[in-house]
Parts: structure tokens; C-alpha cells; sequence
């Protein structure tokens, strides 16, 4: 899940990062150096943190990068701690001191809680324009994807999807499975003896196992998709892999058809010979259809 979330912030990094710059920029005001600075970074601090609920963690910086002041958050096994301690060597405190600007970092693991977060670190600035401190917040990624984008995968509609996409993978599993119980049964009915053997019950099972085979194959395409989220190999580009593995098992099956039916009507009825090679002419445009739906797709990605 983590790749898809890592996806969806690429696409929403830009408006994440104007969000929440407004919003610190709008909350932290300038500091009176003259009174008790560390007092008034904490009082902006648990301003902000009203703001910004979804927040793990917000500190504030100095100019070297030490924290001064504790950690303010939600969670009490990271709430007061880490004051004093030296992040001058992370990439939203230098990047936030060269760029002079407020930044949103890439996403990375947490130190204080394990979980993939990005920090959003906003300058201050005195009246001579030298940088005094930098404020920091912490946001785990699937909060921030669910402030943003609403359809994310871990908002309530992508849980509600999620659970949605499981169901018709339970229940089309289930039917894979009684085809193949059917057709098994079916062929072992058929018994040991090969010249009582009937070949149109031994097609017709073939048919049933085909047929889950292919059912199976588009439900661990939707299963691992739409449920866990794992990630498209290339070469398909960015299109529906579902729609890909899917047209993909219709193939493969009618491919197994149509060769049975050949086999079958040159040994039962050859007149009937040209409609399994109609079928075969069905299969050559699904296989065209489906290399031109993976180049297009593939050429939007190159772009």
C-alpha cells in the first residue's frame, strides 16, 4: 500500500505543499525577540496543531538546526521529548535554510513513530531578514493523503472501495471454485476406460477449467490492484492493469477453446470447421486490440 500512497503524493505534492504553507504562514506570526521566545514558539505551536489536527509531531528550529523546544503532539509517547536535539543534517532543514522558503519534503520514515511521514517546515525571519527559526511538522502520509485527496485509498471512500473490490473477490473466487469442482467431477465421471470415453463430456469439462482458470486470473488481478494496492510492472504503462490481465484471461481461454473445437469438429463434423476458425480470428482481434491498448498506453507514460 505504502507505493500507491508514495504515487497519489506525487500527483497532489504541489497542492499539499500550498495547503499547508498557507496554513502555517496564516497561524505563525513574527516572534517578539525581546521576550520569552521559547514561550511564544510553544503557544504558535499548539495554535498551529489546532490547525493542522492530522499533525504527528511540531517542533521549531534554530538557526543551526537544534531543536528548542519539545515536540508538541497528539500521541504521548512523542509528546515533550527530542529538545536539544541536532537535525541540522535533514533534508527540511537545509533545504528550507538554502531555498529560503517554506518546503514540503519527500516522504520518509519516522524516527519517532516508524511510519512513513513528510515534514512541512515554514522559515522565520527577523527584521533584518537572517533566518532565527524554522517551524516543523510532521504528517504521516496517509493523514496528508486523506486531508487532500478525499479519494484516496485510505480515506473513508477508499476503505469503503477496499471492502467493496474484497467482497466480489471472495465471491468470484467462489465461483472459480465450483467450476473447477464442476469440471473435475465432470471429467472423473468420464471413468479409466479410453474407449468409452466421451469426448464432448471431456470438452466440456475442459471448458469448466478454462473458464476458472480465467476467473481466478482477473480476481488476483483485481485482488492485488484494488485491494493491496501493489504496484503496475512496467511495460504496461499506467493503463487498468484489472482490464489487462483481464482481456488477457479471455484470450488465453478462448485460445483453448477454439483449438478444441478444431480438433473436435475435424474429428465429428468438419463441416462446422470454419467456425472454430472464426473463433480463431475473434482471439487475433482481442490480441490486437489488447497490444494496442498496451502501446498507447505506454506511449502516454514515455510523454
Amino acid at each position: 500500500m505504502v507505493i500507491r500512497e508514495i504515487k497519489e503524493y506525487a500527483q497532489i505534492r504541489t497542492k499539499a505543499r500550498a495547503y499547508l504553507c498557507y496554513l502555517m504562514g496564516r497561524t505563525v506570526s513574527n516572534l517578539n525577540l525581546e521576550g520569552d521566545v521559547e514561550e511564544q514558539l510553544i503557544k504558535q505551536l499548539k495554535k498551529l496543531q489546532k490547525v493542522i489536527p492530522n499533525a504527528e509531531v511540531l517542533y521549531a528550529l534554530d538557526a543551526n538546526g537544534i531543536q528548542v523546544v519539545d515536540n508538541i503532539s497528539n500521541h504521548k509517547e512523542l509528546n515533550g521529548k527530542r529538545k536539544g536535539y541536532d537535525r541540522s543534517d535533514r533534508a527540511y532543514f537545509y533545504r528550507t535554510f538554502k531555498e529560503q522558503r517554506c518546503v514540503l519534503t519527500d516522504p520518509y520514515p519516522s524516527l519517532e513513530s516508524n511510519s512513513m511521514v513528510v515534514t512541512a517546515s515554514f522559515p522565520i525571519y527577523d527584521e533584518n531578514n537572517n533566518l532565527i527559526y524554522i517551524i516543523c511538522v510532521d504528517i504521516q502520509l496517509d493523514k496528508l493523503l486523506s486531508m487532500i485527496l478525499p479519494s484516496s485509498v485510505d480515506s473513508v471512500f477508499g476503505r469503503y472501495s477496499k471492502f467493496v473490490y474484497t467482497s466480489f473477490s471472495i465471491a468470484l473466487v467462489m465461483v472459480s471454485l465450483l467450476l473447477f469442482i464442476k469440471g473435475v467431477s465432470g471429467f472423473l465421471s468420464l471413468g479409466w476406460d479410453i474407449k468409452s470415453l466421451d469426448i464432448n463430456e471431456m470438452f466440456k469439462s475442459t471448458i469448466l477449467l478454462t473458464l476458472s482458470l480465467a476467473i481466478f486470473d482477473l480476481v488476483k488481478a483485481i485482488f492485488e490492484e484494488e485491494v493491496l494496492g501493489k504496484e503496475k510492472k512496467d511495460g504496461s504503462g499506467d493503463g487498468h492493469q484489472t482490464m489487462i490481465r483481464f482481456l488477457g484471461s479471455i484470450i488465453i481461454a478462448l485460445s483453448i477453446e477454439a483449438l478444441m473445437l478444431v480438433f473436435k469438429f475435424a474429428i465429428t463434423k468438419p463441416e462446422k470447421l470454419h467456425s472454430a476458425v472464426d473463433l480463431i480470428y475473434g482471439v487475433t482481434v482481442l490480441m490486437v486490440g489488447l497490444s494496442v491498448y498496451i502501446w498507447v498506453n505506454k506511449s502516454d507514460k514515455d510523454k
